[in-house]
Parts: structure tokens; C-alpha cells; sequence
């Protein structure tokens, strides 16, 4: 069987309530993909890191694996810390194929998506101003 994963990576907080939007979103793609293997992973100060979700993924029999960074721009850690990490992950699983896709940040919907978000702003301040 040639299952497909997905591991949602994040960077990573002290405080727990910081990752609660990228919860969302993994379970928002659970639900969209009921038979889909997703995991969230961190690069750091959170659990799981990226070589465990893959692990726990190489055990479900994953042989094809995305690796989605949940971040907005490429900057250092991902120019050059997670390419590191992902070939790691070749070297320890080479039997499973790990894509790393751009970055979420550099997808058109997500920057329309923020856009909007943005203009909603705009608009509830001026509504703020009218009253």
C-alpha cells in the first residue's frame, strides 16, 4: 500500500496556546481528508518535532510524505535548518519519499486569505469611527 502523509510543521512556542491555529488546521484537514495520515510537528520548544512525526508516519505506512511548512516567509529556518532536517529524514527512512512543499505563506490563497482578513479589519475600524 502506498499511503501519502502529511506532516503540518510549525515552529514552535512556550506557551501551549500559541499553537492552537495550527491544531485547527490540522484538524480542519482531517476532516477534509478522513483517511488521510496527518501529523503536526514543530522545530522546536514543542513535541512532536519533525523526525518523531515521521516516524509515527513511516509506522502507519506512509511511503510518500509532505512536509507542509506552516510559516509565512522563507527565512533562515527555512532555507536552511528544515531542508537539513528533511534529508535527515531520507537518510533515516529510505524507504519512504519526503517532498518539501513552499512554504503556506507563498501560496496564493493564503495571502488572499490574509487579505481579506485584513480588509475586515479595515472595515470594522471604520464602523468603529462612525459610531
Amino acid at each position: 500500500m502506498n499511503r501519502c502523509g502529511l506532516i503540518l510543521f510549525a515552529h514552535g512556542s512556550r506557551d501551549p496556546l500559541w499553537a492552537e491555529p495550527f491544531e485547527a488546521v490540522a484538524a480542519q484537514v482531517c476532516a477534509a481528508r478522513p483517511h488521510a495520515q496527518v501529523r503536526l510537528a514543530y522545530l522546536e520548544l514543542m513535541a512532536p518535532s519533525l523526525a518523531e512525526a515521521a516516524a509515527q508516519l513511516c509506522a502507519a505506512g506512509c511511503r510518500s510524505v509532505a512536509v507542509l511548512p506552516l510559516f509565512l516567509g522563507r527565512g533562515a529556518h527555512l532555507k536552511r535548518d528544515l531542508p537539513r532536517q528533511v534529508q535527515a529524514l531520507h537518510t533515516a527512512h529510505p524507504q519512504v519519499h519526503f517532498r518539501l512543499c513552499a512554504a503556506a505563506g507563498e501560496h496564493a490563497a493564503l495571502v488572499a486569505a490574509m487579505a481579506a482578513v485584513a480588509a475586515q479589519a479595515l472595515d470594522d475600524g471604520a464602523k468603529d469611527d462612525a459610531r
